[in-house]
């Protein structure tokens, strides 16, 4: 054989060999499956301020070979264009559908939050739930143009979220957050909310408001209505609503405070001097004291037509209370109660009311 002959050979062996390497190093970088995880999808969450080693950080518990992952990735331009959110990684997926997974597939979350006690806990709760901190739900929640542009104040800001279940991508900024939620708050007052409310000369936020004090009073949502109905009928005479969970909310907040546990409401602290101590000021607070859920907000809006003015907890119906249509005929049913609460008894296994002076 000639030397060209050879030199032909031994370079078209060599293409081949070349060929065959490359064709080998495609087909284990892009083709074999990558995953490492069992279950048949894995959830990936990429924060906005990522960069290509947090990705890697946050893929390498859910991907085999993480090198050659890093190789697909970079040959496809992923490190420099990097998307925030939530993806799903099926199982068995190679490097190439792996890194188009993370760049194309954001996909939403569902976010739940209900019985918050301020601004501040909810903003905790989102923090928990999606992307963003929650100082920045906070700032946003508390930022003066949100609050002008939704006729809201510091004290109803609360009132735009309406507790429920919402799908929302998992990077979605505080303020598109807010802005979603005036929406579901607005599809939640329907014409029939409004005109109810309108029935009892209430505003949204005073209807909230004293949802919430319905709702602290009792955990019965079968009662919540007529609890309701106690408080409308005080407001249409011009009683003070009275409510005990206003006092305690007082005391939280100028002890500033929230975690402090407080059973029992004493007679110095009807005097305390807030806004929000309805034995001290008359009308509904200036914003709720929690968060009330739907059953509460139609409790208020369909309050039961009754003449009971008074109610105190129901000692032989725990979780439920004692109603009565004038002052000494709920003094007869308070002594009952302090009488009973008054005994030498373990009462360790029971939830006692926090509302003897209601």
């Amino acid at each position: 054989m000639s030397n060209l002959k050879k030199t032909i050979v031994a370079t078209l062996m060599l293409g081949l060999v070349i060929m065959a390497g490359f064709a080998y190093f495609v087909y284990t970088n892009i083709f074999v499956p990558n995953t490492s995880f069992e279950n048949k999808k894995a959830h990936v969450y990429i924060s906005t301020d990522a960069n290509f080693n947090d990705v890697l950080e946050e893929l390498s518990p859910l991907i085999k070979d993480l090198e050659s992952f890093n190789t697909v990735a970079n040959k496809k331009g992923y490190p420099s264009n990097i998307k925030a959110g939530h993806f799903i990684i099926n199982k068995g997926m190679n490097n190439n559908e792996i890194v188009n997974a993370i760049r194309n597939g954001n996909i939403p979350v569902i976010v739940k939050f209900n019985n918050q006690e301020r601004i501040e806990n909810l903003a905790g709760s989102l923090a928990n739930q999606l992307d963003a901190d929650s100082l920045s739900f906070l700032k946003a929640m508390q930022n003066e143009l949100f609050l002008k542009k939704y006729n809201l104040t510091k004290e109803t800001a609360l009132c735009n979220f309406i507790p429920n279940s919402y799908e929302v991508y998992w990077n979605v900024s505080p303020e598109n957050f807010n802005n979603k939620m005036y929406e579901e708050s607005n599809k939640f007052w329907n014409d029939d909310r409004i005109e109810k409310a309108k029935n009892i000369d209430l505003t949204k936020a005073q209807v909230i408001s004293l949802a919430a004090i319905v709702q602290k009073e009792t955990a019965k949502i079968d009662e919540r209505a007529k609890v309701a109905g106690v408080y409308i009928n005080r407001i249409k005479v011009g009683m003070l609503l009275q409510a005990d969970p206003t006092v305690i909310y007082s005391k939280k907040l100028l002890d500033n405070d929230f975690n402090q546990q407080i059973k029992r409401v004493l007679y110095k602290d009807l005097k305390l001097d807030s806004p929000y101590n309805t034995y001290k000021y008359a009308g509904i607070p200036p914003g709720p004291i929690t968060m009330p859920d739907i059953s509460s907000i139609d409790a208020v809006l369909n309050y039961e037509h009754h003449n009971y003015y008074y109610f105190v907890a129901d000692i032989t119906n725990f979780g439920y209370h004692n109603f009565a249509k004038n002052l000494s005929q709920h003094n007869r049913n308070k002594k009952e109660y302090v009488r009973w609460i008054s005994k030498p008894v373990s009462y360790t296994h029971l939830t006692l009311p926090t509302t003897p002076y209601v």
